[in-house]
């Protein structure tokens, strides 16, 4: 028994030292690729089976539009609180008793973590790991830093990670030069990307979009240094 308890701490021990030391890694250095992209790269089909599109910029390089969109459309809350949105969980978990749909409460920490250390399947493993990473980021990077790196990897649109790609991809510009109303078309089509577009937008994307718009007015300007 000594013997596998020395056995699984040194595992544990390794765990904590390496993740650790990616999540350090990843507060300086662009994150080059996620799990999710390269899963979604062997999920096509092999003949017309195409690369990513991603391309890193840094925050500053993000219009302020788009930074703001998310947050409105995400988790209005992500400058106040530290990874998890404990009201929102609740929320989430009274709307699933209700209805059929399963509605979730991730923070844009939670899918930070989710997107750039581990796989988008439901599972209490992955859950646990994602809430292990979140503590994590939340303890080691700034709210800039999380920002950045969520925009610069999450998938928005199909085959198509990170704000600059998606810009391009569905306004033909830079994210720099994002309007209102572009950022929050992209923001508009993250609960589901390889289904919906953002440009042209649906009806049902259209409506998502004019209410993002109307909360990133609510908000208001803001600051990374509120916290």
């Amino acid at each position: 028994m000594k013997k596998l308890f020395r056995f699984l701490f040194k595992i544990v021990v390794w765990f904590v030292a390496i993740t650790m030391g990616f999540v350090v890694l990843f507060k300086w250095v662009p994150v080059p690729v996620t799990p999710l992209m390269v899963i979604r790269y062997f999920e096509q089909d092999s003949e017309q089976r195409t690369f990513w599109k991603h391309d890193w910029v840094s925050i500053n390089e993000i219009s302020k539009n788009m930074q703001l969109a998310v947050i409105c459309s995400e988790d209005q809350n992500f400058l106040n609180h530290n990874g998890f949105d404990i009201k929102a969980i609740e929320k989430a978990i009274e709307y699933n008793k209700k209805g059929k749909r399963v509605r979730g409460g991730s923070t844009i920490t939670q899918q930070t973590a989710k997107n750039v250390f581990l796989w988008p399947e439901r599972s209490w493993l992955r859950k646990g790991l994602e809430t292990y990473f979140t503590g994590l980021i939340e303890l080691i990077w700034s709210k800039e830093r999380i920002m950045e790196v969520y925009l610069n990897s999450i998938e928005m649109g199909k085959g198509v990670y990170g704000a600059e790609a998606a810009a391009q991809y569905w306004f033909k510009k830079p994210a720099a030069k994002l309007t209102q109303y572009e950022a929050a078309a992209i923001a508009a089509v993250l609960p589901s990307p390889q289904r919906y577009k953002a440009n042209p937008a649906s009806a049902y994307i259209q409506g998502r979009k004019a209410w993002i718009v109307k909360q990133m007015h609510f908000y208001g300007p803001f600051s990374y240094d509120k916290k």
